[in-house]
């Protein structure tokens, strides 16, 4: 079984609202996070890093490929990867040609990461 990586998140940010969550290395001489004190948190080293072929992967296992119009499907498709291929549609483009993309996705079999959600 594959073990989880843990959190990193920045040491303290609970106790001050200006911090935020995203990781800083502690650096303070009495830090207990710096000194690798179980309890207080994992560090960031280079040992947590995912496999070469996982990495850049989308959590289902499919690479994704950027779409901004029609022909980008065809470009997708044409690259032979070893991990199957998904598109996302890029957030500027409009209904209409979003609609194509999908159609054309469709007929051939390539999944859309974020379809146009249907109105109730």
């Amino acid at each position: 079984m594959k073990k989880k990586k843990p959190k990193f998140e920045r040491y303290g940010w609970r106790k001050k609202k200006k911090l935020s969550k995203s990781w800083r290395r502690p650096r303070g001489i009495d830090n207990k996070m710096r000194e690798h004190i179980a309890a207080k948190g994992a560090m960031v080293n280079s040992g947590y890093r995912g496999k070469k072929e996982e990495r850049g992967l989308h959590p289902s296992g499919v690479r994704e490929v950027p779409v901004f119009n029609v022909n980008d499907l065809a470009k997708a498709v044409s690259v032979p990867t070893p991990v199957p291929v998904a598109a996302r549609i890029a957030s500027g483009v409009g209904r209409r040609k979003r609609e194509q993309i999908e159609e054309e996705a469709a007929a051939r079999g390539i999944k859309v990461l974020n379809p146009k959600q249907e109105s109730r």
